[in-house]
């Protein structure tokens, strides 16, 4: 996925998050166990006590079905799931291009914020300028008043208009007649003026502080309508990222189911196979299971004549085969049994041993049911046996190492690994489980160990 467990829905309530964690604690484990006990009961067969009959292969063809139907089931929801998922990351998709879109519109509004701001102080500056014209107006008006105030005082030495009716009056020829029309008409000429300019002046004066007040008012609005969106915007994006912060949950955990069924599916196929080799086997399962008694006997006989001349730190600890169904698969002190720890309840026993090399055998005759590496039974084992027609099914976990796979026929006493601290383990041990019949989820058929085997 390109986005690595990361997403879920909008709508995931406090209870949707604690299933999400516990699926990814529990989930696992308890699919395989379910799945193991359906395999329980597909290789319940494989060991009969006498020889095969014809209803042992139609039981084991009835089984062969049922996995196969169920592996028809478990794909239809890995599908569904890849559906599942396939919508989320199509959501998220759709929200990316939106954040893009939103983040897009952020970078734009910033940008008109920047030219909006720079306009204002432009403007400002303009003001600035203007304050410099206004008052170099403002002087000018002032001297023109000064000038009308000194013209007013001379009306008022000479008369007003009289004054200029006795310069007529006092001209001593035509032309000297005409001469102070002319001044006259010149003097009352430039008054008017001075009025005139003195009037456009103040008005242009009162118009341009109007425009320069107005143009400042418009750029600090757009301004601030400009921060209201950003602010819209900013929100927006903060929601669209919670969305996906929802979506991310919820496609990790949608994730997790798939990883969960993909290996109920490969765990199905293997069953499936595992069924298919015995039927195909059944009847060779005898010599086989005669070899693998030869085999065990061929291991006792080396480790007795080994364990006189072995010392050291690269000796191993075999326990003694015993007599009976069942043997004692190690060697070392009981740490913890069968019953309440904890506040929960532990379904096997714990047998502790701290020295290197500690082996561990097969408890009984029969079939490596699965063989492989659990995240919390560590290297772990799982046999089915059949013992006087009632089907067992023994546990091995925390092991250092595995020596048989899947579906290897094992004898009582056969060396299967080794003594480990793996998965969730502390502290070097074997937890032994013991469970009569398959290996249900709710390992309603698990039985004190204690009670079969010779501790």
């Amino acid at each position: 996925m390109s986005r690595a467990f990361a997403r879920f829905n909008p709508n995931l309530t406090q209870k949707a998050h604690v299933h999400g964690r516990k699926k990814g604690e529990n989930d696992l484990k308890n699919k395989l166990l379910v799945i193991c006990t359906v395999l329980m009961l597909a290789l319940g067969g494989l060991l009969p006590a006498s020889s095969v009959d014809a209803s042992s292969l139609k039981d084991m063809e009835n089984k062969k079905k049922q996995i196969q139907q169920k592996r028809s089931g478990v794909n239809a929801n890995i599908h569904s799931k890849e559906t599942e998922i396939n919508r989320l990351q199509a959501e998220q998709e759709r929200l990316d291009a939106e954040i893009k879109r939103i983040d897009v519109a952020i970078g734009e509004t910033n940008q008109k914020i920047r030219e909006k701001s720079e306009q204002i102080e432009a403007t400002k500056a303009e003001i600035e300028k203007l304050n410099e014209e206004i008052k170099v107006l403002q002087d000018r008006i002032a001297k023109r008043n000064e000038l009308l105030k000194e013209r007013a005082r001379s009306f008022q030495l000479t008369g007003g208009s009289v004054s200029y009716l006795e310069v007529l009056l006092g001209a001593k020829s035509f032309s000297d007649f005409v001469d102070r029309v002319s001044a006259v008409s010149t003097i009352m000429d430039a008054d008017q003026e001075i009025l005139r300019q003195h009037q456009e002046d103040k008005q242009a004066l009162e118009e341009k502080q109007k425009q320069v007040e107005e143009k400042l008012a418009s750029l600090v609005n757009m301004k601030k309508e400009l921060e209201e969106m950003k602010v819209q915007l900013s929100q927006q994006r903060a929601q669209k990222d919670k969305v996906m912060a929802q979506l991310a949950q919820k496609e990790k955990e949608a994730e997790a189911d798939k990883l969960s069924l993909q290996e109920e599916a490969d765990i199905l196929k293997s069953q499936q196979a595992a069924i298919e080799q015995a039927i195909k086997l059944e009847k060779n399962r005898q010599a086989e299971l005669a070899a693998a008694r030869k085999r065990a006997e061929e291991e006792a006989k080396r480790r007795q004549n080994s364990s006189g001349g072995s010392s050291g730190g690269h000796s191993v600890s075999y326990p003694s085969i015993s007599p009976g169904n069942f043997t004692t698969p190690t060697t070392g002190r009981i740490s913890s049994t069968f019953g309440a720890r904890w506040g929960k309840f532990h379904y096997g026993i714990d047998i502790a041993n701290r020295g290197s090399n500690v082996a561990v055998l097969s408890a009984a005759d029969g079939v490596v049911m699965k063989s492989y590496y659990s995240s919390s039974y560590g290297e772990a084992i799982f046999i089915t046996h059949s013992i006087d027609g009632q089907l067992f099914t023994t546990v091995y976990a925390h092991l250092e190492s595995r020596h048989v796979s899947t579906g290897s026929t094992v004898a009582k006493g056969q060396l299967i690994g080794y003594m480990g601290n793996t998965g969730r383990s502390y502290g070097q041990h074997l937890h032994f489980e013991l469970h009569k019949g398959p290996w249900s989820a709710s390992k309603s058929g698990a039985v004190n160990p204690m009670a079969y085997v010779p501790f």
